[in-house]
């Protein structure tokens, strides 16, 4: 029945959206089209809206101006399941969901299928899920009230997989599974020179065994080194975004803060690798943007050699291109700071990179 619904609602919704071209009046050109888009195309499991529009756009992030959506649906993107069959009007530049044919043709066969079929997330969800229940960024003084690991079994110095430990500030608490943080890196804005937070380094999680005061716990996993003086945060399901991959409606420019999981500015990213941008809520940025990424070109000159891009080009010099080599895609976001996956990359990421609407 619910399936049958849901057939009935995209048959409506195709219908209505070819005919008021969903509330908008943006198309695709032709020439934004991949000429290897295919008329017809049958999502899989495993399925990305990035995917998709990567299959049809020779820009991903023009993703809405394709399905035909106002900003208000960006929020709530069309759901789209494994099987459906997404049918290209190439002269509309428009994508739409084929209405459910009215003839079955059935067969004795023998197929498994899912239980339950989601709709397709907007990029993939093991490449952000460590992140999504992570506070990846604390105030200065952020974990000062979290529970604490006071004391180990045995008086261990290091906790792994299995260790017994004890921990205050848990009486009381109806969750079950902590993760388990350290204060790490500062993060530094590298336009003001301002300490904008510091990133939560994930240590591991534990569940409670006994609770009290202070309360028993198990550490179950464990990424790095637990010991006393660690903080635990409560651990929720993971929120994966569906927000439709889109550009910001207005102009925006940042800068690359750090790789996750770098040291400082050393390091550097690849695709799916995560990265700190130092904008945030307050700066317009939100959930499904998608950025460019910049090398900044440098000034050059006879007898001074390369200069650093910041610098000003002085008498005798000139500055090469700005060079931009990948695309973004924001999956969380703080008041000052956000998360990104890079998506496409032609070369590493590096931190003081730009990030600015494609």
């Amino acid at each position: 029945m619910r399936d049958q619904l849901r057939k009935s609602i995209t048959t409506l919704v195709f219908v209505v959206g070819s005919g008021l071209g969903f509330g908008v009046v943006a198309q695709v050109a032709p020439s934004e089209l991949k000429a290897s888009a295919p008329d017809r195309y049958v999502v899989v499991p495993g399925d990305t809206l990035w995917s998709i529009s990567q299959r049809y756009l020779q820009a991903p992030q023009r993703w809405p101006d394709l399905w035909q959506m106002n900003r208000d649906s960006l929020r709530n993107p069309h759901r789209i399941y494994p099987g459906d069959v997404l049918v290209l009007d190439r002269a509309k530049g428009r994508l739409g969901v084929a209405p459910p044919s009215d003839t079955v043709k059935l067969s004795p066969t023998i197929r498994a299928e899912q239980a339950m079929v989601t709709e397709i997330p907007s990029i993939p969800p093991s490449a952000i899920e460590p992140y999504l229940t992570r506070p990846l960024v604390i105030e200065p003084a952020g974990l000062d009230n979290a529970p604490t690991i006071v004391a180990t079994e045995e008086n261990r110095v290091i906790l792994g997989a299995g260790n017994i430990a004890y921990a205050r500030g848990l009486s009381g608490a109806t969750e079950d599974t902590w993760h388990i943080y350290r204060r790490g890196k500062a993060l530094v804005d590298p336009d003001s020179n301002l300490t904008v937070g510091y990133e939560a380094t994930f240590l591991g999680s534990a569940k409670v065994k006994k609770p009290g005061e202070p309360s028993t716990i198990e550490i179950i996993a464990a990424n790095q080194e637990i010991t006393t003086g660690d903080r635990l945060v409560a651990a929720g399901p993971p929120q994966i975004p569906s927000y439709a991959p889109h550009s910001p409606s207005s102009a925006i420019r940042g800068r690359v803060m750090s790789i996750y999981g770098g040291v400082g500015t050393v390091g550097e990213g690849g695709r799916h690798s995560v990265i700190a941008l130092n904008r945030g809520r307050a700066d317009g940025i939100e959930v499904g943007h998608v950025l460019a990424l910049m090398r900044l070109g440098t000034a050059i000159g006879r007898t001074r050699g390369l200069r650093a891009s910041m610098e000003p080009v002085t008498a005798g010099q000139m500055r090469l291109p700005d060079e931009r080599y990948g695309l973004v895609f924001v999956f969380r976001v703080f008041e000052r700071v956000s998360y990104a996956l890079v998506m496409e990359v032609s070369r590493p990421v590096h931190p003081l990179d730009v990030v600015q609407t494609p």
